[in-house]
């Protein structure tokens, strides 16, 4: 996920973003603790798509965007 995605989307779109990377990135956990994980990339990219989502919910100009 590129920053500009991130930038476009709207503080409802957002929360919804970031409640399905959070879900992935529990997934994740449990596969990688079950042996399972075959792209262990993911689990960094996740990661990082979760701040760069919670870095704009956290912006002061979040809710002024249009």
């Amino acid at each position: 996920m590129k920053a500009s995605d991130v930038r476009a989307m709207t503080p409802d779109q957002l929360t919804d973003e970031l409640a399905k990377l959070k879900k992935e990135q529990f997934n994740l956990r449990f596969q990688k603790a079950s042996g399972q994980l075959e792209n262990t990339a993911r689990v960094r990219q996740i990661r990082r798509d979760i701040a760069r989502v919670m870095t704009m919910l956290r912006a002061p100009s979040a809710g002024n965007r249009v």
